[in-house]
């Protein structure tokens, strides 16, 4: 054979590897399920999994490319899923009540139980206990989320019934922050690093941490909208498997975590470190439902006025979409 006839033929060989290559790539990347999951805030701490799992790749290599949406309160995120906007949810565990409201979803994992993930702050010369809170007006951020209930409950503590203090919605921890600088409102349910930039700049304090007062609940639910699991049950398998994972290196890459937390929601390693050292214990390991946590949550349906009557809420849930226990 020429030498002529030899170059053609390697030229049309690597001619041919490349657009193999490229074929193969291209059908890797057809294979990916797209996953559009819904979270109540941005830069919100109890969220970063998600954020994790893109940024090491552990979703992708479960066959996912998912993309994640920011709202501005749990009830946005309920209303993302009735108008077929995400697939998967991130909502409180009273949530779970808009299901029987219409809302097509399901729980699929207990996501987080004590809502160490939640505080109230106020100014720095603000109230110094609860009791000074009485007939004043705190934020949440909006009617029927996880943190206007969380208020209900502090002020029922106190003895108040559920309207010892206004509770105004002002949807993003940012406007909250706004409100309560320019002392609108006296203090903010929100979540924790919304406390922690007060205290960084001198601002203000944490003056009650939600976690401290409920032990046995969950905070938060891993919900997928039914058209979605029942079109991808392999889909929602797959998101869960990969959200395990995603919490077992958070367990295990402490410094790594806190990079991607301090990057993708731009705060200060500070607060990055301090979230993560408060919190990284919230994180439920297997998903499993914790029947004494759900007589919590079904009470919170009443509670709320969300429902007359507590429901059957095995109904609502389901575990057969969960990784098995090893």
């Amino acid at each position: 054979m020429s030498r002529t006839a030899i170059c053609i033929r390697l030229v049309l060989l690597g001619a041919f590897a490349l657009n193999a290559g490229v074929a193969t790539t291209s059908a890797q990347a057809q294979a990916l399920i797209k996953v559009r999951i819904g979270k109540p805030q941005a830069a919100t701490f109890p969220f970063v999994p998600v954020d994790v799992g893109n940024a090491t790749g552990i979703f992708r290599r479960h066959g996912l490319d998912v993309e994640s949406i920011d709202f501005a309160g749990g009830p946005k995120v309920q209303q993302a899923l009735t108008a077929n906007a995400v697939d998967i949810a991130i909502g409180s565990g009273p949530e779970m009540a808009f299901t029987l409201k219409g809302v097509p979803e399901i729980g699929i994992a207990a996501m987080a139980d004590a809502p160490y993930a939640i505080v109230l702050a106020v100014l720095k010369d603000g109230p110094k206990t609860v009791s000074e809170l009485k007939g004043k007006t705190v934020s949440v951020s909006s009617t029927g989320s996880l943190t206007d209930w969380l208020g209900q409950n502090l002020s029922r503590q106190q003895g108040w019934g559920i309207d010892g203090f206004k509770r105004a919605p002002l949807g993003t921890t940012v406007a909250q922050t706004a409100a309560l600088k320019t002392r609108q409102i006296d203090g903010m349910i929100v979540e924790a690093n919304g406390g922690y930039r007060l205290e960084e700049d001198g601002s203000g304090r944490v003056l009650v941490q939600f976690g401290d007062l409920m032990k046995v609940f969950h905070v938060y639910l891993l919900y997928a909208r039914r058209g979605f699991a029942e079109q991808n049950p392999d889909g929602v398998r797959e998101f869960l498997a990969a959200w395990f994972e995603t919490i077992t290196y958070m367990h295990e890459h402490r410094a790594e975590t806190i990079d991607i937390m301090r990057r993708t929601a731009d705060v200060s390693p500070f607060i990055a470190t301090r979230d993560y050292d408060a919190m990284i214990g919230m994180f439920n390991r297997t998903g499993r439902f914790n029947p004494e946590a759900l007589k919590v949550v079904s009470r919170s349906f009443v509670e709320m006025g969300m429902l007359p009557s507590e429901p059957d809420i095995s109904a609502l849930i389901t575990e057969k979409f969960l990784p098995a226990v090893k």
